[in-house]
């Protein structure tokens, strides 16, 4: 199944239905009206009513609460666990962002800007004064904030394998000034020396190219199941089917092999960098 209908965030319209479901059942079974379950977690029937159609996300105090009631054996916070809303991070990026999360492998090949889990604090910040229709300064904010904290990621999860490739042109491009680039290189740099991140670098020369189709992201559970996304100008994909799977996953073999070795491609950062 590849997720796509035309909605910017059709699996997640989709997960928020089924927790809706799941939160009607419990409440049922209790033998609860939406109004009579209303006093009890502290939120309107008419917010109850909204979370059980799929309208809105539940918060989690009233999962909390609603856990407590109903009696839900935790099942209602497992239902919620995919849906938790990161402020800052695009809705349709957010089923994405949480298998992330919890993903035995993860790769990244990017030609339009550094991936996020790669960026400073400096070159993000620049990235978002830059989108249009501007950002204000508090949304600049939240989103900053939310980028810094997924990228606790790469620390925190030592036993995940992660793997990037990145085209040359984007350390080239002086998105913030040069010294935020120079910054932005000397970190990643850095991040490279980490056992379980692997970089390698496409430089421009590059004849053949297994990428000319855009962006690849693909990640694999700790059931061993692969996942991958796309995103376009204002919507994400994110793709399930065997055969996608193994479209992306043959484009971004082939895209190791073109791209320098990780050692090779750290020499090339670094003679980018001193060339700043």
């Amino acid at each position: 199944m590849a997720g796509g209908r035309g909605s910017n965030e059709p699996e997640y319209m989709d997960s928020l239905k089924s927790f809706g479901a799941v939160l009607k059942v419990f409440r049922e079974r209790a033998g609860l009206t939406q109004e009579e379950l209303s006093p009890l977690v502290r939120f309107s029937a008419q917010t109850i009513a909204s979370i059980e159609q799929g309208r809105r996300l539940a918060p989690p105090e009233l999962i909390d609460r609603a856990e407590v009631v109903l009696d839900a054996f935790g099942v209602l916070r497992a239902a919620a666990g995919p849906l938790t809303r990161r402020r800052g991070l695009a809705t349709w990026f957010r089923q994405w962002a949480a298998l992330e999360r919890q993903a035995l492998h993860l790769c990244t090949y990017e030609c339009r800007l550094i991936p996020g889990l790669l960026q400073t604090e400096a070159y993000a910040r620049a990235v978002f004064r830059n989108r249009v229709p501007p950002l204000a300064d508090d949304q600049i904010e939240t989103r900053l904030a939310a980028r810094m904290e997924r990228q606790r990621l790469l620390q925190e999860r030592p036993n995940t394998a992660f793997s990037f490739i990145v085209e040359e042109a984007l350390f080239r491009r002086p998105v913030g000034g040069i010294d935020v680039i120079r910054d932005l290189i000397d970190h990643i740099l850095e991040v490279a020396k980490l056992r379980n991140v692997e970089l390698q670098v496409m430089p421009l020369g590059q004849e053949e190219h297994a990428g000319l189709d855009g962006p690849i992201r693909l990640l694999e559970t700790p059931d061993n199941t692969w996942y991958g996304y796309s995103e376009g100008q204002r919507s994400g994909q994110l793709f399930a089917g065997r055969h996608d799977i193994s479209v992306l996953q043959m484009r971004y073999a082939k895209l190791r092999s073109q791209a320098p070795s990780p050692q090779d491609s750290v020499s090339l950062l670094k003679r980018i960098r001193g060339a700043l």
